[in-house]
């Protein structure tokens, strides 16, 4: 084998199943990459015509394709192996029925066919040219043929009545292999299907060896291969993937003559021990075991039969096993032949004999060292989703939970009381039975404030889903963000335009309004002074005046917030100390306070920070008025507004104020900063608006929390002011 690191790339069809076959796939990689030294990368095919695309281009180096592709690629290849099943390299169709309306070659006419894919050689083609062989031609014949992928929902689709024939490969055409065929395809359902016709013996599927490789490469990937299963390593279960015993070569050109390597006795030993633990009967499939000849050891001890090294454990077990009157399991490590090897033994009390009076036992060795080198890579694989720090499930097509990481019970601690009922399972069923198109966004699940985006993969033989939730809550805040700063932008050009255009008329109606108001009272004073009546009238025009004044006042105030939402005004900035500053809005909103709630102060002490002192007045009393109008009058005697000033875990100033009014709405919270939202009849909606864009500018952070019945909790973070204290002059002034 060469020294390359590049990875052979192995390509496998895909009518294999979707949960243990993929765990044995990626094993039976990582076997053949430690009897190789060179990386193999397993890949399933989406399709077959995908897999013969890939070897056509020659962009494999081995591939696992059907009995027709290997006959195809045969002459272009290094090699090609056939799967031994049942000791044969060749293998049959069997054509199936239900057994309660049995067909026969005459009475297929009208029926409906169910094959496994168009390139499916015991599942479509081999059937299909048994019956064209026999006069039947199945596009004339058959009413409906359909494609369903898999052997096992063919088989499935003749037990619930949509098909009426369907195919499956045989190693023997005989009606007993056949059953336990069926029964591994469909369980207790077999009595209920029948064979009527078996084709005639095709060679087998097997592994396409392409000329990517070199000579030197396929000669020792065909040693392994044909191997793999024979050398004691006990490595027969990662045939699972292929349903298979092994492979060989059925027949060589010189030209891709490869040498074999020397074979070595396969570990395996059977043995029945008699009362006094000599070996009344003991055989290897090689006549060789633990690198000595084992031959002709009846009569004789363990000892003496494998040596010391090798026998002295087996013995121990033996007697254990004697004096527990049960079964015992031992696994131990010998150096054999310069190896290092691992063997399982198991001893089992034999049935008694009458009059035995020790009861004999039997004893089974096998050589595990494939085995024990594949435990890290199996535990590794298997605790990838368990140690995933994201929530990883797998979910029944009607929503039954079949598996769910520790990561999803920690999620979602109601998955298991609400089943199929649960918010998510709902949502990934709902995204497969409409068939969400390719690149539509996927599903997003909103729970408990936070957002799970849910990528949902279906699972075709057996019928599920696998579902991997992301939490995708900070992107959809910063989402949000990005969204409310579009939306500022555009209502800031909006602003500044009606801002500019309002602010001069609204000048000369407030100065005219002043003039008129100043001009009737002058009016009224004259007329009183010489003694004249002053109608009520005037005095409603006065009066009627003044409270126009005072709409204006406030038009002009809503300028000025939309003019600080559109540009930054100008500022003199300077070192500020933040207590004064909030104890002076507290100060501002005692009247409106007193008739509220009870105020808590909880004040520490804090950094000064670098503002403008009028906009953080500002700032602090939009807070505050905000939270004290949340809060009902009515209310008053339980009504509480806490605010708190502390220093943060990196050094920052922040102010927490929190009411105990209704609270808000998940949808009202989520529009909280956004200009005009407001939460209450009579607000304009940008004093927290304002808030917001004012925190940023400092360099600060501004989050709410509320739930409803609750209250609201406004938290604000300020940058604390870099530099030396006695930098700080307007600060040493004070």
């Amino acid at each position: 084998m060469t020294t390359s690191t590049t990875p052979i790339r192995f390509l496998l069809y895909p009518s294999l199943g979707e949960v243990r076959e993929h765990v044995r796939v990626e094993l039976f990689g990582r076997a053949l990459s430690e009897r190789l030294g060179r990386p193999v990368v397993m890949e399933l095919a989406p399709t077959y015509e995908a897999l013969e695309t890939e070897l056509t281009a020659g962009r494999v180096d081995m591939a696992w394709g059907t009995a027709e592709q290997c006959d195809a690629f045969e002459p272009r290849a290094r090699a090609v192996l056939r799967a031994v099943r049942s000791g044969s390299c060749y293998y049959h169709a069997a054509l199936v029925c239900r057994a309660e309306e049995p067909l026969t070659l005459e009475t297929l006419k009208g029926k409906r066919a169910a094959w496994v894919a168009p390139r499916s050689t015991g599942g479509h083609l081999l059937p299909v040219r048994c019956l064209e062989q026999r006069g039947v031609r199945t596009d004339e014949v058959f009413s409906e043929q359909r494609f369903l992928g898999t052997y096992r929902k063919a088989l499935q689709a003749v037990l619930a009545g949509e098909a009426d024939v369907a195919s499956t490969f045989t190693n023997h055409p005989d009606e007993h292999a056949m059953r336990a065929t069926l029964a591994s395809y469909v369980g207790a359902d077999e009595p209920k299907l029948t064979t009527f016709l078996f084709t005639e013996p095709t060679l087998a599927d097997g592994i396409i060896l392409t000329r990517r490789l070199s000579e030197q490469d396929a000669a020792a990937l065909v040693n392994v291969l044909t191997r793999m299963n024979t050398d004691g390593s006990g490595l027969e279960m990662l045939m699972g993937p292929f349903r298979v015993e092994g492979f060989v070569l059925p027949s060589r050109s010189p030209e891709r003559k490869v040498e074999p390597r020397q074979e070595r006795g396969a570990e395996y030993v059977v043995a029945e021990l008699d009362g006094e633990e000599r070996c009344q009967r003991l055989w290897s499939p090689t006549g060789r075991a633990f690198g000595r000849d084992v031959t002709g050891a009846e009569g004789r001890s363990l000892v003496e039969v494998l040596g010391q090294e090798a026998g002295e454990p087996l013995r121990a077990l033996v007697r254990a096993v004697r004096h527990g009157g049960a079964g015992g399991r031992l696994e131990y490590r010998l150096e054999v032949e310069g190896e290092t090897r691992w063997y399982a033994a198991e001893v089992t009390p034999c049935a008694p004999v009458a009059g035995e009076k020790v009861p004999r036992l039997g004893l089974l060795v096998r050589d595990v060292s494939g085995l024990r080198a594949l435990e890290e890579p199996l535990y590794r694989l298997a605790s990838f989703p368990l140690l995933h720090p994201e929530p990883l499930l797998e979910l029944g097509m009607d929503g039954e939970l079949r598996f769910g990481n520790p990561a999803t019970h920690k999620a979602f601690p109601e998955l298991l009381v609400q089943g199929a009922q649960h918010p998510l399972v709902q949502a990934a069923l709902q995204w497969v039975w409409r068939g969400a198109p390719s690149g539509e966004p996927a599903p997003t699940v909103q729970l408990d404030g936070r957002y799970w985006e849910l990528t949902v993969a279906q699972l075709w033989d057996p019928p599920g889903l696998r579902v991997f939730a992301k939490d995708v809550t900070l992107r959809k805040q910063m989402e949000a963000q990005l969204i409310q700063a579009d939306r500022l932008s555009a209502l800031g050009s909006l602003a500044a335009a009606v801002g500019h255009e309002m602010n001069n008329p609204l000048a000369f109606m407030l100065a005219n309004l002043s003039f008129a108001r100043e001009e009737l009272e002058r009016l009224g004073k004259s007329l009183r002074d010489k003694g004249e009546a002053v109608t009520r009238e005037l005095d409603d025009v006065i009066e009627a005046l003044s409270e126009t004044a005072q709409g204006a006042v406030r038009i002009k105030h809503i300028v000025q917030d939309l003019r600080t939402l559109s540009r930054k005004p100008q500022e003199q900035t300077g070192w500020v100390e933040v207590q004064p500053v909030l104890e002076n809005a507290l100060k501002l909103v005692r009247g409106e306070l007193q008739h509220r709630a009870r105020l808590e102060r909880d004040f520490h002490e804090v950094p000064v920070v670098r503002a403008d002192e009028a906009r953080l007045s500002q700032l602090f009393l939009n807070l505050v008025l905000n939270a004290v109008q949340a809060m009902e009058p009515a209310d008053a005697a339980r009504n509480v507004l806490r605010v708190a000033a502390y220093t943060g875990e990196e050094g920052e100033v922040v102010i927490e104020v929190q009411d105990s009014g209704k609270g808000l709405p998940p949808e009202a919270l989520s529009r909280i900063f956004e200009p005009f939202a407001a939460a209450r009849a009579g607000s304009t909606g940008l004093g927290l608006s304002v808030s917001h864009a004012i925190v940023t500018s400092l360099g600060g952070t501004l989050r709410a929390e509320s739930r409803e019945g609750r209250g609201t909790l406004l938290t604000l973070t300020l940058p604390a002011a870099s530099g030396d204290a006695s930098c700080r002059p307007a600060l040493l002034a004070g």
